[in-house]
């Protein structure tokens, strides 16, 4: 049986991308260079007939999987399931900012980024069980096809870990640039074959 192959895009780059922050589930908007990388998608995949078109429901997101419908058959379908990682309390915060302001948790977030969540935020770990069921919900729907699915650089490396076998700790092995794109072939029997990586 033919496999299901995702196109796995992170959303273009956003504004205040300058400095290492944390934006979250903030809708933040795109830079003009953004906005460009998102109209890019569209020309990279217009040669497709998609079976579906995924996406966060985050703005930053939005904009990319619009541009892709403009010239396929299909409209997109917006989840808030596929946020980017809720970081609570240190939403928009930079991370010097947070570094100075609670170094001590800064730190265990770093020696345990699977089980150690931010104020009022959520772990990776909590985040992965939020993503999986509904990445597994669309694969399923769409045996043998094409998709695309938007979203962020944690949720990415998330799928991406998934796919290879590899502990969620491995995290920040994975490079996920703004607006790159990943493909991913899934086979019936489980297997997941990782077919390109941060294009």
């Amino acid at each position: 049986m033919k496999a299901t192959r995702l196109h796995l895009l992170r959303h273009g780059q956003v504004e205040g991308f300058e400095e290492k922050r944390y934006n979250g589930q903030n809708d933040v908007h795109l830079t003009a260079h953004g906005r460009q990388q998102s109209a890019a998608f569209a020309g990279r995949l217009q040669h497709l007939s998609l079976g579906g078109i995924y996406s966060s429901d985050l703005y930053r997101c939005r904009v990319a999987a619009d541009q892709i419908a403009l010239l396929q058959k299909v409209q997109p379908v917006y989840m808030e399931e596929l946020r980017e990682l809720h970081i609570g309390d240190w939403q928009g915060r930079t991370w010097k900012q947070l570094q100075q302001a609670d170094p001590e948790l800064w730190q265990a977030r770093l020696d345990d980024i699977v089980h150690v969540a931010p104020p009022f935020g959520e772990s990776l770990l909590q985040m992965a069980e939020r993503v999986r069921p509904v990445v597994r919900k669309i694969i399923a729907a769409h045996i043998g096809e094409e998709i695309v699915l938007v979203a962020h650089g944690g949720v990415n490396r998330v799928i991406l870990l998934d796919a290879i076998g590899a502990p969620l700790e491995s995290l920040f092995h994975i490079e996920q640039d703004f607006g790159c794109q990943n493909i991913i072939d899934f086979y019936a029997d489980g297997a997941a074959v990782v077919k390109k990586l941060n294009n």
